[in-house]
């Protein structure tokens, strides 16, 4: 029990650096607004082609998630009330009787409004942010829908559930799994920061919560990537925020499956659960393979449930190589899950040939002592590679429970 106990207390001193933190700035520093201005530069229409990949359109498309959410909620609200029409009315006087059933949709519906109402803030945020007039955001959006585009259902309600991995309590079950064997690996491959800038890159950062943990370490220059503009819409919001838990939102009103109580299904989950400076961590926006320049400019690279969703996998590899310094290290943590499409489909004992062919030393990690994680015996033998349940479902009040092998390692640039 006393091992069990020094674990815990181990892991929350890495993990909960500190409870004092500033709150979020309302300078910014001159390396972000820097980066803010080569990001709006970005963000014109007359920059590049115009077409569905550029940055200002997958805004726009992303806002138009926001912008229709309850318009795109209520009608599947509509469509199980109109299911629920098809049980017998003996069915149903019974269901009312013991549950009061109808109730549900009626209570379901206002939590899609407060839900939609949140929406409209991260909206009017993300406008201010990115300099965009209500009316070209309306323009767009009647463009779309006269040519039969609808507003993105999915994506804003997952992007909606990564609040509450990233920057709710509940969210904390999930992270520390992970971060405590991230930040520690940090801290022991780069123990004397003092007077050196150690510069740390995060590509596929979503909703940012782990560059905050680095940066909370002390010494490290934190820089954050991301793609989505729906999680860069969300985090941008987050930014803003100047008190903590100050946000209420309702992840789990969309889909009725895997409850053990209506109430945990309707229960709100408050937000952020930490303050945040915005100037700790830098995000850049747009394509890791291309949006981040030049070679050798990062100590080490940490990829968090990122490298199975690339494209092009070899792609992901060459970034990582190019931008890690000789001597850098790369921190892998998550599955390999492939998407559609994918060019590149290797096993874990196929990749990790091609990563020492590529140029880099797999290390031998801390021990699971020095680590204070769960890890498990190495993946494959004689090679440096372990495996980490991690769960990875938002709810865990839930009664299903998604878990990958997450690999483990950590590779040099030679």
């Amino acid at each position: 029990m006393k091992a069990s106990i020094d674990r815990i207390v181990e892991i929350h001193q890495v993990f909960v650096t500190y409870e004092e933190q500033v709150v979020a700035s309302d300078i910014d520093s001159p390396h972000r607004s820097a980066e803010k201005k080569q990001l709006l530069k970005r963000m014109s229409k007359f920059y590049g082609s115009w077409n569905n990949l550029h940055p200002r359109h997958r805004l726009l498309e992303a806002l138009h998630g926001f912008y229709r959410y309850k318009e795109k909620n209520l009608p599947e609200l509509e469509r199980w009330k109109t299911l629920y029409d098809n049980a017998s009315p003996q069915q149903k006087m019974l269901l009312e009787d013991t549950v009061q059933y109808s109730q549900k949709f009626a209570s379901v519906a206002n939590l899609i409004t407060a839900n939609h109402e949140l929406c409209q803030e991260v909206l009017q945020s993300a406008l201010e942010f990115y300099e965009i007039h209500p009316s070209e955001l309306e323009q767009f959006v009647r463009d779309r829908e006269s040519h039969g585009h609808t507003a993105d259902r999915v994506s804003v309600s997952q992007g909606l559930k990564h609040l509450v991995r990233d920057w709710s309590d509940e969210g904390d079950v999930e992270r520390i799994q992970a971060f405590p064997i991230i930040l520690r690996s940090l801290h022991n491959l780069f123990p004397n920061r003092e007077n050196q800038r150690v510069r740390i890159l995060l590509p596929g950062s979503g909703l940012g919560r782990l560059g905050h943990e680095i940066a909370a370490l002390r010494g490290f220059e934190v820089t954050n990537n991301e793609w989505s503009m729906y999680m860069n819409t969300l985090y941008r919001f987050i930014e803003k925020q100047k008190d903590m838990n100050n946000r209420k939102v309702h992840p789990f009103v969309d889909s009725w499956s895997h409850h053990s109580t209506s109430a945990n299904m309707m229960r709100g989950v408050l937000f952020p659960d930490k303050y945040i400076n915005s100037n700790d961590v830098l995000l850049v926006e747009g394509d890791f393979t291309t949006i981040l320049k030049g070679h050798g400019k990062f100590d080490a690279i940490v990829t968090h449930f990122f490298i199975d969703t690339a494209r092009n996998l070899m792609a992901y590899l060459d970034t990582i190589h190019r931008l890690l310094k000789p001597g850098g290290f790369w921190i892998n943590y998550g599955p390999l899950l492939y998407g559609s499409g994918p060019f590149v489909q290797l096993s874990l004992d196929e990749l990790m040939q091609v990563i020492v062919a590529k140029g880099f030393h797999l290390v031998n990690s801390p021990s699971q002592e020095a680590l204070h994680a769960d890890i498990r015996n190495t993946t494959l033998q004689d090679i440096p590679v372990w495996s980490v349940e991690a769960t990875y479902g938002f709810d865990a009040r839930a009664l299903v429970k998604n878990a990958y092998l997450a690999q483990f390692w950590i590779a040099m640039k030679i």
